[in-house]
Protein backbone atom coordinates (compact mmCIF):
# COMPACT_ATOMS: atom_id res chain seq x y z
CA UNK A 1 0.00 0.00 0.00
CA UNK A 2 1.39 3.61 -0.90
CA UNK A 3 1.54 6.09 1.41
CA UNK A 4 1.97 9.97 0.65
CA UNK A 5 4.33 12.69 2.30
CA UNK A 6 4.56 16.55 0.99
CA UNK A 7 8.17 17.22 0.54
CA UNK A 8 9.55 20.73 0.69
CA UNK A 9 13.14 20.94 0.21
CA UNK A 10 15.61 23.25 -1.43
CA UNK A 11 18.75 22.11 -3.70
CA UNK A 12 22.23 23.77 -3.58
CA UNK A 13 25.72 23.45 -5.42
CA UNK A 14 28.67 22.77 -3.52
CA UNK A 15 32.27 22.45 -4.08
CA UNK A 16 33.92 20.72 -1.68
CA UNK A 17 37.48 21.87 -1.18
CA UNK A 18 40.29 19.98 0.83
CA UNK A 19 41.14 21.13 4.05
CA UNK A 20 37.60 22.66 4.76
CA UNK A 21 34.19 21.26 6.24
CA UNK A 22 31.65 18.97 4.76
CA UNK A 23 29.15 21.55 5.78
CA UNK A 24 29.01 25.79 6.41
CA UNK A 25 28.40 26.00 10.51
CA UNK A 26 24.63 26.51 10.69
CA UNK A 27 24.89 26.65 14.66
CA UNK A 28 24.12 30.46 13.56
CA UNK A 29 20.74 29.76 11.98
CA UNK A 30 17.96 31.61 14.26
CA UNK A 31 15.97 29.17 15.68
CA UNK A 32 18.79 26.17 15.76
CA UNK A 33 19.67 25.03 19.17
CA UNK A 34 21.63 22.52 17.52
CA UNK A 35 23.22 20.22 14.74
CA UNK A 36 22.63 16.54 15.15
CA UNK A 37 24.86 14.70 12.99
CA UNK A 38 23.13 11.46 11.96
CA UNK A 39 25.77 9.77 10.36
CA UNK A 40 26.18 8.45 6.32
CA UNK A 41 23.40 6.93 4.16
CA UNK A 42 24.40 5.19 1.17
CA UNK A 43 21.28 5.58 -1.31
CA UNK A 44 21.10 3.06 -4.64
CA UNK A 45 18.16 4.80 -6.77
CA UNK A 46 17.27 3.81 -10.30
CA UNK A 47 14.55 5.95 -12.11
CA UNK A 48 12.08 4.35 -14.46
CA UNK A 49 10.95 6.69 -17.59
CA UNK A 50 9.32 6.39 -21.26
CA UNK A 51 11.51 5.73 -23.78
CA UNK A 52 10.90 9.20 -24.97
CA UNK A 53 11.21 10.73 -21.18
CA UNK A 54 7.48 11.82 -21.19
CA UNK A 55 7.75 11.50 -16.83
CA UNK A 56 11.15 13.95 -16.96
CA UNK A 57 9.28 16.34 -19.53
CA UNK A 58 6.23 16.77 -16.91
CA UNK A 59 9.30 17.18 -13.97
CA UNK A 60 7.22 13.96 -12.31
CA UNK A 61 10.23 11.12 -10.75
CA UNK A 62 9.64 7.48 -10.67
CA UNK A 63 12.92 5.27 -8.93
CA UNK A 64 13.11 2.53 -6.70
CA UNK A 65 15.33 3.03 -4.17
CA UNK A 66 17.52 1.32 -1.45
CA UNK A 67 19.30 2.39 1.34
CA UNK A 68 18.56 5.19 4.03
CA UNK A 69 15.50 5.01 6.53
CA UNK A 70 12.86 4.98 3.37
CA UNK A 71 14.41 2.42 0.97
CA UNK A 72 10.97 1.48 -1.57
CA UNK A 73 9.52 3.21 -4.51
CA UNK A 74 8.92 6.54 -5.11
CA UNK A 75 6.40 8.31 -7.22
CA UNK A 76 7.15 12.61 -7.05
CA UNK A 77 4.46 14.74 -7.92
CA UNK A 78 5.51 18.88 -8.60
CA UNK A 79 3.09 20.95 -6.37
CA UNK A 80 5.43 24.35 -6.61
CA UNK A 81 8.52 25.58 -6.58
CA UNK A 82 10.63 23.34 -4.10
CA UNK A 83 7.90 21.55 -3.14
CA UNK A 84 6.75 18.24 -4.54
CA UNK A 85 4.32 15.37 -3.49
CA UNK A 86 5.96 12.18 -2.81
CA UNK A 87 3.94 9.26 -3.22
CA UNK A 88 5.82 5.41 -1.44
CA UNK A 89 4.82 2.23 -2.08
CA UNK A 90 7.37 -1.03 -0.21
CA UNK A 91 10.36 -2.19 -1.47
CA UNK A 92 9.83 -5.11 -4.60
CA UNK A 93 11.43 -6.05 -7.66
CA UNK A 94 8.47 -4.89 -9.78
CA UNK A 95 7.12 -1.48 -9.99
CA UNK A 96 3.61 -1.78 -7.90
CA UNK A 97 0.47 -1.18 -9.47
CA UNK A 98 -0.50 1.59 -7.39
CA UNK A 99 2.20 3.96 -8.48
CA UNK A 100 1.82 2.60 -12.14
CA UNK A 101 -1.89 3.99 -12.75
CA UNK A 102 -0.65 7.16 -11.01
CA UNK A 103 1.55 7.49 -14.14
CA UNK A 104 -0.64 5.77 -16.97
CA UNK A 105 -2.43 8.96 -18.20
CA UNK A 106 1.41 10.06 -18.81
CA UNK A 107 2.92 6.73 -20.04
CA UNK A 108 -0.20 5.86 -21.96
CA UNK A 109 0.75 2.05 -23.05
CA UNK A 110 4.36 2.71 -23.42
CA UNK A 111 6.36 0.67 -21.27
CA UNK A 112 8.49 2.28 -18.42
CA UNK A 113 12.37 1.42 -18.50
CA UNK A 114 15.70 2.17 -16.06
CA UNK A 115 17.16 5.08 -17.74
CA UNK A 116 19.24 6.75 -14.78
CA UNK A 117 20.83 5.31 -12.00
CA UNK A 118 21.90 7.36 -8.80
CA UNK A 119 24.21 6.39 -5.77
CA UNK A 120 24.94 9.01 -3.73
CA UNK A 121 26.83 8.91 0.08
CA UNK A 122 24.80 11.18 1.84
CA UNK A 123 26.16 13.25 5.13
CA UNK A 124 23.15 13.80 7.33
CA UNK A 125 22.41 16.65 9.61
CA UNK A 126 19.55 17.60 11.75
CA UNK A 127 18.73 21.05 13.15
CA UNK A 128 17.00 20.84 16.35
CA UNK A 129 15.06 23.85 17.95
CA UNK A 130 15.99 24.28 22.00
CA UNK A 131 13.44 21.59 22.85
CA UNK A 132 14.87 18.88 20.39
CA UNK A 133 12.31 19.56 17.85
CA UNK A 134 13.67 18.63 14.03
CA UNK A 135 13.39 21.69 12.33
CA UNK A 136 15.14 20.50 9.03
CA UNK A 137 17.51 18.08 7.63
CA UNK A 138 20.64 19.33 5.79
CA UNK A 139 22.62 16.41 4.21
CA UNK A 140 25.62 17.10 1.85
CA UNK A 141 25.50 14.49 -0.97
CA UNK A 142 27.95 13.10 -3.11
CA UNK A 143 26.24 11.78 -6.51
CA UNK A 144 27.36 9.73 -9.30
CA UNK A 145 25.29 9.61 -11.79
CA UNK A 146 25.05 6.88 -14.86
CA UNK A 147 22.81 6.64 -18.07
CA UNK A 148 21.28 3.10 -18.57
CA UNK A 149 20.46 3.81 -22.38
CA UNK A 150 22.61 3.38 -24.83
CA UNK A 151 24.90 5.98 -25.39
CA UNK A 152 24.49 8.01 -22.48
CA UNK A 153 27.95 8.49 -20.17
CA UNK A 154 28.45 9.32 -16.36
CA UNK A 155 28.73 12.64 -14.47
CA UNK A 156 29.28 13.39 -10.42
CA UNK A 157 29.11 16.16 -8.64
CA UNK A 158 28.08 17.32 -4.57
CA UNK A 159 25.12 19.03 -3.38
CA UNK A 160 23.49 20.45 -0.11
CA UNK A 161 20.04 19.91 0.30
CA UNK A 162 17.65 21.29 2.83
CA UNK A 163 14.70 19.20 3.71
CA UNK A 164 11.57 20.80 6.16
CA UNK A 165 10.79 19.09 8.83
CA UNK A 166 7.03 17.59 9.03
CA UNK A 167 4.60 20.57 9.50
CA UNK A 168 7.74 23.07 9.92
CA UNK A 169 7.38 26.69 8.68
CA UNK A 170 8.70 27.04 5.21
CA UNK A 171 10.03 30.52 6.40
CA UNK A 172 12.14 28.20 8.14
CA UNK A 173 13.94 27.29 5.28
CA UNK A 174 14.77 31.26 4.26
CA UNK A 175 16.64 31.43 7.36
CA UNK A 176 19.02 28.66 6.34
CA UNK A 177 19.57 29.81 2.89
CA UNK A 178 20.76 33.30 3.87
CA UNK A 179 23.40 31.18 5.86
CA UNK A 180 24.39 29.19 3.16
CA UNK A 181 24.66 32.06 0.75
CA UNK A 182 27.05 34.29 3.28
CA UNK A 183 29.14 31.14 3.72
CA UNK A 184 29.52 31.55 -0.55
CA UNK A 185 26.59 28.59 -1.79
CA UNK A 186 24.35 29.20 -4.55
CA UNK A 187 20.87 27.90 -5.18
CA UNK A 188 20.89 24.41 -7.51
CA UNK A 189 20.21 25.35 -11.06
CA UNK A 190 19.00 21.91 -11.89
CA UNK A 191 15.01 21.32 -10.32
CA UNK A 192 16.28 17.87 -8.83
CA UNK A 193 18.58 14.91 -9.11
CA UNK A 194 17.35 13.40 -11.80
CA UNK A 195 17.26 16.42 -14.11
CA UNK A 196 20.58 17.04 -13.44
CA UNK A 197 21.61 13.48 -14.11
CA UNK A 198 19.50 13.31 -17.67
CA UNK A 199 21.06 16.90 -18.47
CA UNK A 200 24.88 15.38 -17.91
CA UNK A 201 24.68 12.15 -18.87
CA UNK A 202 22.84 12.93 -22.17
CA UNK A 203 25.05 11.11 -25.24
CA UNK A 204 26.30 14.70 -26.31
CA UNK A 205 26.66 16.26 -22.78
CA UNK A 206 28.79 12.89 -22.48
CA UNK A 207 30.81 13.33 -25.69
CA UNK A 208 31.95 16.84 -24.75
CA UNK A 209 32.43 17.57 -20.64
CA UNK A 210 34.55 15.01 -18.65
CA UNK A 211 33.70 13.36 -15.35
CA UNK A 212 33.61 15.60 -12.47
CA UNK A 213 33.30 18.93 -14.29
CA UNK A 214 30.88 21.64 -13.33
CA UNK A 215 27.82 21.10 -14.90
CA UNK A 216 25.37 23.23 -16.78
CA UNK A 217 21.97 24.29 -16.04
CA UNK A 218 19.41 21.67 -16.51
CA UNK A 219 17.08 22.36 -19.44
CA UNK A 220 14.00 22.77 -20.14
CA UNK A 221 10.52 20.31 -19.94
CA UNK A 222 10.71 18.86 -23.25
CA UNK A 223 8.64 21.12 -25.92
CA UNK A 224 4.96 19.84 -26.99
CA UNK A 225 5.44 18.03 -30.42
CA UNK A 226 5.48 20.17 -33.27
CA UNK A 227 2.94 20.26 -35.88
CA UNK A 228 2.98 18.74 -38.89
CA UNK A 229 0.65 20.91 -40.81
CA UNK A 230 1.31 24.50 -40.11
CA UNK A 231 4.21 23.99 -37.55
CA UNK A 232 4.33 26.97 -35.19
CA UNK A 233 5.80 27.02 -31.39
CA UNK A 234 3.45 27.43 -28.44
CA UNK A 235 3.66 30.87 -27.55
CA UNK A 236 1.50 33.70 -27.36
CA UNK A 237 -1.61 33.58 -29.54
CA UNK A 238 -1.84 35.45 -32.71
CA UNK A 239 -4.78 33.80 -34.98
CA UNK A 240 -8.16 32.83 -34.47
CA UNK A 241 -6.91 29.66 -34.66
CA UNK A 242 -4.30 30.26 -32.01
CA UNK A 243 -6.85 31.07 -29.47
CA UNK A 244 -8.69 28.23 -29.55
CA UNK A 245 -5.77 25.98 -29.78
CA UNK A 246 -4.18 27.13 -26.68
CA UNK A 247 -7.57 26.73 -24.85
CA UNK A 248 -8.34 23.00 -25.87
CA UNK A 249 -4.05 22.41 -25.17
CA UNK A 250 -5.37 23.59 -21.24
CA UNK A 251 -8.17 21.74 -20.81
CA UNK A 252 -6.08 18.84 -22.64
CA UNK A 253 -3.42 19.32 -19.99
CA UNK A 254 -5.98 19.10 -17.23
CA UNK A 255 -7.16 15.79 -18.30
CA UNK A 256 -3.52 14.46 -17.98
CA UNK A 257 -2.80 15.79 -14.96
CA UNK A 258 -6.24 15.88 -12.83
CA UNK A 259 -5.97 11.73 -13.75
CA UNK A 260 -3.42 10.89 -11.19
CA UNK A 261 -5.92 12.86 -7.81
CA UNK A 262 -9.30 11.18 -9.44
CA UNK A 263 -7.40 8.28 -9.11
CA UNK A 264 -6.62 9.31 -5.37
CA UNK A 265 -10.25 10.23 -4.51
CA UNK A 266 -8.36 13.82 -3.76
CA UNK A 267 -12.22 16.08 -3.52
CA UNK A 268 -13.42 17.91 -5.96
CA UNK A 269 -10.93 16.34 -8.82
CA UNK A 270 -13.75 14.74 -10.22
CA UNK A 271 -15.89 17.69 -10.75
CA UNK A 272 -12.41 19.65 -11.97
CA UNK A 273 -11.89 16.21 -14.37
CA UNK A 274 -15.33 16.90 -15.57
CA UNK A 275 -15.43 20.11 -16.23
CA UNK A 276 -12.98 19.83 -18.37
CA UNK A 277 -13.96 17.38 -21.11
CA UNK A 278 -17.26 19.59 -21.12
CA UNK A 279 -14.87 22.61 -22.22
CA UNK A 280 -13.45 20.71 -24.83
CA UNK A 281 -16.78 19.77 -26.22
CA UNK A 282 -17.98 23.07 -25.86
CA UNK A 283 -14.85 24.40 -27.92
CA UNK A 284 -14.94 22.15 -30.60
CA UNK A 285 -19.10 22.89 -31.02
CA UNK A 286 -19.14 26.50 -30.76
CA UNK A 287 -15.80 27.37 -32.60
CA UNK A 288 -16.31 24.73 -35.57
CA UNK A 289 -15.42 27.56 -37.76
CA UNK A 290 -12.35 27.04 -36.75
CA UNK A 291 -11.74 23.51 -36.39
CA UNK A 292 -13.02 20.82 -38.84
CA UNK A 293 -16.25 19.07 -37.12
CA UNK A 294 -15.41 16.12 -39.15
CA UNK A 295 -12.14 15.39 -36.96
CA UNK A 296 -13.55 16.61 -33.69
CA UNK A 297 -16.96 15.05 -33.65
CA UNK A 298 -15.37 11.88 -32.82
CA UNK A 299 -12.96 12.91 -30.17
CA UNK A 300 -16.08 15.38 -29.15
CA UNK A 301 -17.98 11.78 -28.44
CA UNK A 302 -15.83 10.22 -26.92
CA UNK A 303 -15.87 13.05 -24.40
CA UNK A 304 -19.36 13.02 -23.66
CA UNK A 305 -18.64 9.16 -22.58
CA UNK A 306 -16.29 10.21 -20.38
CA UNK A 307 -17.83 13.11 -18.57
CA UNK A 308 -20.79 10.88 -18.23
CA UNK A 309 -18.64 8.20 -16.89
CA UNK A 310 -17.37 11.06 -14.27
CA UNK A 311 -20.56 12.00 -13.81
CA UNK A 312 -21.59 8.80 -11.75
CA UNK A 313 -19.19 9.88 -8.82
CA UNK A 314 -19.63 13.60 -9.22
CA UNK A 315 -23.28 13.91 -9.28
CA UNK A 316 -24.12 11.61 -6.08
CA UNK A 317 -21.23 13.65 -4.36
CA UNK A 318 -22.92 16.60 -5.26
CA UNK A 319 -26.61 14.85 -4.14
CA UNK A 320 -25.14 13.58 -0.81
CA UNK A 321 -23.44 16.56 0.12
CA UNK A 322 -27.21 18.44 -0.56
CA UNK A 323 -29.39 16.09 0.97
CA UNK A 324 -26.98 15.86 3.95
CA UNK A 325 -26.76 19.50 4.73
CA UNK A 326 -30.82 19.92 4.21
CA UNK A 327 -31.25 16.78 7.15
CA UNK A 328 -29.05 18.72 9.40
CA UNK A 329 -30.82 21.86 8.94
CA UNK A 330 -34.13 20.32 9.65
CA UNK A 331 -35.18 20.61 13.88
CA UNK A 332 -34.84 17.24 15.80
CA UNK A 333 -38.79 17.37 15.51
CA UNK A 334 -39.19 16.97 12.28
CA UNK A 335 -36.58 14.04 11.78
CA UNK A 336 -38.44 10.45 12.50
CA UNK A 337 -36.62 7.29 11.43
CA UNK A 338 -32.79 6.21 10.73
CA UNK A 339 -32.73 9.06 7.92
CA UNK A 340 -29.40 9.78 8.84
CA UNK A 341 -28.24 6.33 8.35
CA UNK A 342 -30.06 5.23 5.55
CA UNK A 343 -28.75 8.75 3.74
CA UNK A 344 -24.94 7.68 4.46
CA UNK A 345 -25.56 4.05 3.63
CA UNK A 346 -26.75 5.13 0.44
CA UNK A 347 -23.86 7.91 -0.39
CA UNK A 348 -20.77 5.10 0.68
CA UNK A 349 -22.38 2.47 -1.18
CA UNK A 350 -23.23 4.83 -4.68
CA UNK A 351 -19.82 6.44 -3.55
CA UNK A 352 -17.90 3.27 -3.19
CA UNK A 353 -18.79 1.48 -6.43
CA UNK A 354 -18.79 4.59 -8.67
CA UNK A 355 -15.19 4.84 -7.64
CA UNK A 356 -13.86 1.77 -8.19
CA UNK A 357 -15.56 1.53 -11.70
CA UNK A 358 -14.45 5.02 -12.88
CA UNK A 359 -10.47 4.05 -11.87
CA UNK A 360 -11.46 0.67 -14.40
CA UNK A 361 -12.83 3.82 -16.72
CA UNK A 362 -9.13 5.60 -16.58
CA UNK A 363 -7.22 2.50 -17.01
CA UNK A 364 -9.66 1.68 -20.25
CA UNK A 365 -8.17 1.52 -24.05
CA UNK A 366 -10.70 4.05 -24.81
CA UNK A 367 -9.60 6.60 -22.33
CA UNK A 368 -5.98 6.41 -23.06
CA UNK A 369 -6.76 6.40 -27.12
CA UNK A 370 -8.96 9.61 -26.34
CA UNK A 371 -5.46 10.95 -24.87
CA UNK A 372 -3.50 9.92 -27.44
CA UNK A 373 -5.97 11.46 -30.14
CA UNK A 374 -6.05 14.61 -28.16
CA UNK A 375 -2.15 15.14 -28.50
CA UNK A 376 -2.87 14.13 -32.29
CA UNK A 377 -5.23 16.93 -32.45
CA UNK A 378 -2.84 19.51 -30.80
CA UNK A 379 0.14 18.42 -32.79
CA UNK A 380 -1.94 18.96 -36.55
CA UNK A 381 -4.77 20.70 -35.82
CA UNK A 382 -7.82 20.09 -38.23
CA UNK A 383 -7.92 24.18 -38.49
CA UNK A 384 -10.49 25.55 -41.04
CA UNK A 385 -9.90 29.02 -43.43
CA UNK A 386 -11.28 30.78 -40.63
CA UNK A 387 -8.40 30.18 -38.22
CA UNK A 388 -6.16 32.19 -40.28
CA UNK A 389 -8.08 35.33 -39.55
CA UNK A 390 -8.32 37.98 -36.63
CA UNK A 391 -9.79 36.51 -33.46
CA UNK A 392 -11.69 39.24 -32.66
CA UNK A 393 -14.25 39.32 -35.51
CA UNK A 394 -14.24 35.23 -35.48
CA UNK A 395 -14.80 34.41 -31.74
CA UNK A 396 -16.88 36.91 -31.46
CA UNK A 397 -18.98 35.83 -34.10
CA UNK A 398 -19.08 32.12 -32.19
CA UNK A 399 -19.84 34.00 -28.88
CA UNK A 400 -23.38 35.30 -30.24
CA UNK A 401 -24.33 32.31 -31.29
CA UNK A 402 -24.20 30.59 -28.56
CA UNK A 403 -25.71 33.73 -27.31
CA UNK A 404 -29.11 33.55 -29.34
CA UNK A 405 -29.32 29.95 -28.72
CA UNK A 406 -29.48 30.54 -25.33
CA UNK A 407 -31.56 33.26 -25.68
CA UNK A 408 -34.40 31.06 -27.30
CA UNK A 409 -33.71 28.31 -24.63
CA UNK A 410 -34.51 30.88 -21.70
CA UNK A 411 -37.54 32.45 -23.29
CA UNK A 412 -39.02 28.84 -24.11
CA UNK A 413 -38.58 27.88 -20.44
CA UNK A 414 -40.09 30.85 -18.91
CA UNK A 415 -43.26 30.18 -21.05
CA UNK A 416 -43.94 27.48 -19.59
CA UNK A 417 -46.20 26.30 -16.95
CA UNK A 418 -44.55 24.63 -13.80
CA UNK A 419 -43.71 20.82 -14.25
CA UNK A 420 -41.34 18.66 -16.05
CA UNK A 421 -41.66 20.10 -19.21
CA UNK A 422 -40.35 23.50 -17.56
CA UNK A 423 -37.81 21.32 -15.57
CA UNK A 424 -36.42 19.86 -18.81
CA UNK A 425 -36.76 23.14 -20.61
CA UNK A 426 -33.96 24.52 -17.79
CA UNK A 427 -31.63 21.94 -17.59
CA UNK A 428 -31.14 21.95 -21.47
CA UNK A 429 -30.85 26.14 -20.93
CA UNK A 430 -28.43 25.57 -18.26
CA UNK A 431 -26.63 23.35 -20.43
CA UNK A 432 -26.22 25.72 -23.18
CA UNK A 433 -25.68 28.54 -20.31
CA UNK A 434 -22.19 26.48 -19.87
CA UNK A 435 -21.48 26.72 -23.24
CA UNK A 436 -21.94 30.13 -23.43
CA UNK A 437 -19.97 30.76 -20.46
CA UNK A 438 -16.64 28.44 -21.82
CA UNK A 439 -16.81 30.00 -25.11
CA UNK A 440 -16.48 32.84 -23.82
CA UNK A 441 -13.81 31.85 -21.37
CA UNK A 442 -11.90 31.06 -24.70
CA UNK A 443 -12.00 34.60 -25.70
CA UNK A 444 -10.90 36.14 -22.87
CA UNK A 445 -7.21 36.65 -23.82
CA UNK A 446 -8.59 38.12 -27.49
CA UNK A 447 -11.88 39.92 -26.22
CA UNK A 448 -10.61 41.34 -23.26
CA UNK A 449 -13.35 42.72 -20.83
CA UNK A 450 -16.29 41.91 -22.41
CA UNK A 451 -15.71 38.24 -22.71
CA UNK A 452 -14.97 38.48 -18.82
CA UNK A 453 -17.90 40.24 -18.03
CA UNK A 454 -20.19 38.06 -20.23
CA UNK A 455 -18.23 34.95 -18.29
CA UNK A 456 -19.57 36.66 -15.15
CA UNK A 457 -22.83 36.62 -16.59
CA UNK A 458 -22.80 33.23 -17.76
CA UNK A 459 -21.72 31.76 -14.35
CA UNK A 460 -24.25 33.56 -12.21
CA UNK A 461 -26.97 32.11 -14.52
CA UNK A 462 -25.30 28.98 -15.03
CA UNK A 463 -25.74 28.99 -10.43
CA UNK A 464 -29.40 29.45 -10.46
CA UNK A 465 -30.15 27.14 -13.03
CA UNK A 466 -27.84 24.34 -11.71
CA UNK A 467 -29.35 24.51 -7.97
CA UNK A 468 -32.60 24.10 -9.79
CA UNK A 469 -31.13 21.27 -11.65
CA UNK A 470 -29.88 19.77 -8.15
CA UNK A 471 -33.17 20.16 -6.25
CA UNK A 472 -34.97 18.21 -9.30
CA UNK A 473 -32.80 15.54 -8.81
CA UNK A 474 -32.51 15.47 -4.77
CA UNK A 475 -36.51 14.84 -5.17
CA UNK A 476 -35.85 12.56 -7.24
CA UNK A 477 -33.79 10.51 -4.98
CA UNK A 478 -35.53 10.89 -1.72
CA UNK A 479 -38.67 9.66 -3.15
CA UNK A 480 -36.07 6.60 -4.12
CA UNK A 481 -34.98 6.89 -0.67
CA UNK A 482 -38.64 6.94 0.61
CA UNK A 483 -39.54 4.33 -1.20
CA UNK A 484 -36.84 1.91 0.41
CA UNK A 485 -37.78 3.42 3.92
CA UNK A 486 -41.24 2.60 3.46
CA UNK A 487 -40.59 -0.82 2.35
CA UNK A 488 -38.59 -1.61 5.96
CA UNK A 489 -41.26 -0.55 7.49
CA UNK A 490 -40.05 2.78 8.96
CA UNK A 491 -41.26 6.57 8.92
CA UNK A 492 -41.26 8.27 5.60
CA UNK A 493 -42.56 11.84 7.03
CA UNK A 494 -39.00 13.33 6.95
CA UNK A 495 -38.32 13.02 3.73
CA UNK A 496 -41.61 14.55 2.62
CA UNK A 497 -40.70 17.17 4.75
CA UNK A 498 -37.06 16.91 2.87
CA UNK A 499 -39.17 16.55 -0.59
CA UNK A 500 -41.37 19.98 -0.04
CA UNK A 501 -38.26 21.71 0.89
CA UNK A 502 -36.23 21.01 -2.44
CA UNK A 503 -39.75 22.14 -3.77
CA UNK A 504 -39.65 25.03 -2.75
CA UNK A 505 -35.99 25.83 -3.99
CA UNK A 506 -36.96 25.39 -7.02
CA UNK A 507 -40.54 27.08 -7.45
CA UNK A 508 -37.56 30.07 -5.73
CA UNK A 509 -35.30 29.35 -8.53
CA UNK A 510 -37.57 29.52 -10.85
CA UNK A 511 -39.04 32.70 -9.41
CA UNK A 512 -35.76 34.60 -9.55
CA UNK A 513 -34.98 33.66 -13.18
CA UNK A 514 -36.72 36.36 -15.28
CA UNK A 515 -34.76 39.32 -13.03
CA UNK A 516 -31.83 37.87 -13.23
CA UNK A 517 -31.81 37.49 -17.26
CA UNK A 518 -33.00 40.45 -17.40
CA UNK A 519 -30.41 42.06 -15.10
CA UNK A 520 -27.88 40.23 -17.66
CA UNK A 521 -29.39 41.14 -20.72
CA UNK A 522 -27.16 44.52 -21.03
CA UNK A 523 -24.33 42.21 -21.40
CA UNK A 524 -25.99 40.49 -24.01
CA UNK A 525 -26.98 43.02 -25.66
CA UNK A 526 -23.39 44.14 -26.06
CA UNK A 527 -22.59 41.43 -28.37
CA UNK A 528 -26.23 40.86 -30.44
CA UNK A 529 -26.14 44.55 -31.14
Amino acid sequence: MADTKREIERKYEYEHKSGESDLPDLTGVPGVASVQDKGVAHLDATYYDTADERLAAASLTLRRRTGGSDAGWHLKFPVAAGVRDEIRAPLSDDLPESLARLVRSRVRERPLRPVVRLRSDRDVRHLLDHTGRLLAEVSVDTVHAERLTAGGGTARWTEIEVELADDGDPAFLDKVEKKLRKAGVRPSTSASKLARALAETAPDAAATRPEGASPAPAPAPAAAPRQKRRPRAVGRPVTAGDHVLAYVRAQRDALVELDPAVRQDVPDSVHRMRVATRRLRSTFRSYRSVLDREVTDPVAADLKWLARELGLDRDQEVLAARLGAALDDLPAALVSGPVGDRLTAWSRARHGGAHGHLTGILDSRRHLTLLDTLDALLADPPLRRKAAAKPDKVLAKAVRKDIDKLSGLVTEALGLPPGDDRDTALHEARKKTKRTRYAAEAAVPALGGPAKTLVASMKSLQGLLGDHQDSVMARRILRELAAVAHAAGENTFTYGILYGREECRARAAEAALPETWTSIGKDLRSWTA
